[in-house]
């Protein structure tokens, strides 16, 4: 019988985070291997004071943190973990767990051993003991890069391509984090199914990554209307009208110039209108998939 490493941890396959541009505000995505464990602690930890909210989106938790610092009124099957402080310094985000029991293991050596922790404090733990960690990630942006048209009658997939390319640009300053497909108006001139893709990223370099994934689709596209565009930015609610129109029926190009200037047009193609209407809608997939012609 092959002996286990450490059979009292599991590690964090990886932990990244990204900050609004104020400082206040927090997204902690954690991706998780064992899933019983990520439920627990989505349950748990909502209970903190500073989670806003939380969710689960594909093999990831993803916590909407307040940056402060407050006492856990921790007890045993109640309210055993959660997040203690959240604070963004600079080009570093730091939060602290605490937990107790099983708990306490996962607040400190099952995080603190994560791929994409910079630093960490972290306490001796098991057994019924209260313990937690401290860990330090790099300050990240998201970058939502929207992506249609790259297909032809005969051959190519928008959805395929813009996943690969993503696969491909990521490195250890830019982490791929969702691939979302979006519905659109089936408009006349479509390949076929007409959805747009939006292609999620936490980003310490955004102007590499742009460049890397305009480099590739501009390789790789097999149509002369590929549209590419990039919200830089936490949140994507300002394009969410644009986007609703889109799915709803036939918008015109020049309805792009009243946007937010935290959206970039990279390749202007008749796709463009597509592929900015698909950020809004990252991991929002039900939405997302909806057919909003009034038929569907």
């Amino acid at each position: 019988m092959e002996r286990l490493s450490d059979p009292y941890t599991i590690q964090y396959p990886q932990i990244v985070a990204v900050a609004d541009e104020s400082g206040e505000r927090v997204e902690l995505i954690e991706f998780f291997d064992c899933t019983g464990g990520a439920m627990w602690v989505k349950r748990h930890y909502a209970q903190s004071p500073l989670v806003h909210s939380v969710r689960t989106v594909g093999a990831t938790n993803r916590y909407i943190l307040l940056t402060g610092s407050a006492d856990l009124a921790l007890e045993g099957s109640v309210f055993p973990a959660g997040i203690a402080a959240v604070a963004v310094d600079g080009e570093e985000i730091a939060v602290t767990y605490r937990g107790l029991g099983g708990g306490g293991v996962g607040a400190s050596i099952c995080r603190a051993s994560a791929p994409g922790v910079a630093r960490y404090r972290c306490d001796p733990a098991g057994g019924g003991r209260l313990a937690g960690s401290t860990i330090w990630l790099p300050r990240r942006e998201r970058v939502i890069i929207g992506v249609d048209d790259t297909d032809t009658p005969d051959e190519g997939a928008t959805w395929t391509l813009a996943h690969n390319i993503a696969r491909a640009v990521e490195d250890d300053r830019s982490r791929y984090l969702s691939h979302t497909i979006v519905q659109l108006y089936p408009v006349p001139y479509r390949t076929k199914n007409c959805v747009a893709i939006a292609c999620e990223f936490a980003t310490s370099d955004a102007d590499g990554l742009v460049r890397r994934y305009r480099d590739y689709l501009e390789d790789y596209t097999l149509s002369e209307e590929t549209g590419m565009a990039v919200w830089r930015g936490f949140d994507p609610s300002p394009l969410e009208g644009f986007g609703a129109r889109v799915k709803m029926g036939e918008v015109s190009p020049d309805d792009l110039a009243a946007l937010d200037d935290r959206l970039s047009i990279v390749m202007d193609g008749r796709g463009v209108i597509g592929a900015v209407a698909a950020i809004p809608f990252y991991t929002r997939f039900e939405e997302a998939l909806a057919l909003w012609n009034g038929f569907g």
